[in-house]
């Protein structure tokens, strides 16, 4: 399978990477900002498994005016995408007082605004049987705990739900399949400056094979479904 992760140099996804390319059948894009990351990220998936099929690409999503560009390179790589892993995130932790627009705006560029558009610009190599996993937080799940700091954070993973459920009912008619999950505390970097003395109930392994298992298997069951991956309530 053509499959491309985004937010691919570390954490999460950089174990969906790793897990994914365990499969000679499977063709991985690995994108990131950071491209000493995804080379290392690449040797390690080679170590693992000499036949793996991986391709580092290291591009900013935040760089709208590129997207041709990228997409023009990307079909070099692959003909087509199968599935589609939008996990590029960002997080500041600063109150509602103390955070400034530009870091609000960087928020929403990566976590919303990157999102939409690199899937929108993905749309041509997708085609009927294609899955899209969109990579929310319980944060942004109405009615789930909030935290102080996380504000912006929040919203925007909660704006990640709503287009996952208005994007399926968009491309319903091409077949293709948009789902969201909802993770909740995972052993991240991102979660240990958020949360520096809490204690997650996943390291990113077990959180990446939940999800490539469902990139995987979850276009049979469900679609325009925001499901919530987490063992505390509520």
């Amino acid at each position: 399978m053509n499959i491309i992760v985004t937010g691919a140099s570390q954490g999460i996804g950089k174990e969906i990477v790793k897990l994914l390319c365990m499969s000679k059948k499977n063709h991985v894009i690995a994108i990131s900002r950071n491209e000493k990351q995804l080379q290392v990220l690449a040797d390690e998936c080679r170590k693992s498994n000499p036949s793996a099929n991986v391709t580092p690409y290291a591009f900013d999503l935040t760089q709208f005016d590129f997207y041709p560009l990228v997409i023009q390179r990307i079909e070099t790589f692959m003909p087509h995408c199968d599935i589609l892993i939008n996990n590029a995130g960002k997080l500041i932790y600063k109150s509602i007082r103390k955070i400034d627009q530009n870091e609000f705006d960087d928020i929403f560029n990566v976590n919303v605004k990157g999102l939409f558009f690199f899937t929108q610009a993905m749309l041509p190599m997708m085609s009927k049987g294609s899955h899209i996993v969109n990579i929310s937080s319980m944060g942004g799940i109405q009615g789930s705990k909030k935290f102080r700091g996380l504000s912006a954070y929040s919203a925007s993973k909660g704006a990640v739900a709503i287009l996952s459920e208005a994007l399926a009912e968009e491309l319903m008619d091409e077949e293709i399949r948009v789902n969201c999950l909802a993770l909740g505390g995972v052993d991240t970097e991102m979660f240990q400056n958020a949360f520096p003395h809490a204690e997650a109930s996943y390291s990113p392994t077990q959180m990446a094979q939940y999800i490539v298992d469902f990139a995987l298997n979850g276009w049979k069951h469900y679609n325009g479904k925001v499901l919530p991956v987490s063992v505390n309530t509520p």
